[in-house]
């Protein structure tokens, strides 16, 4: 009676791209964030050390505030 369809190569073709695109994106994203976190480790430690020494604490200053 009814003739089973043929299948679609081309569909799964296309559904096989867009998941190893996804998958590079999403790579990207993980070795930027990734990259970022270890800058941030590497240069934080030394602005945070200098802006400590330098600061004279909540009662210091010139008084130009007040």
């Amino acid at each position: 009676m009814n003739e089973p369809r043929k299948k679609n190569p081309t569909f799964g073709v296309a559904v096989f791209i867009v998941v190893v695109v996804l998958l590079v994106i999403g790579t990207l994203f993980y070795n930027a964030i990734k990259e970022k976190r270890e800058f941030d480790e590497q240069v934080a430690p030394v602005p945070a050390a200098a802006s400590t020494s330098t600061t004279t604490g909540p009662a210091g200053g010139t008084g130009a505030s007040q």
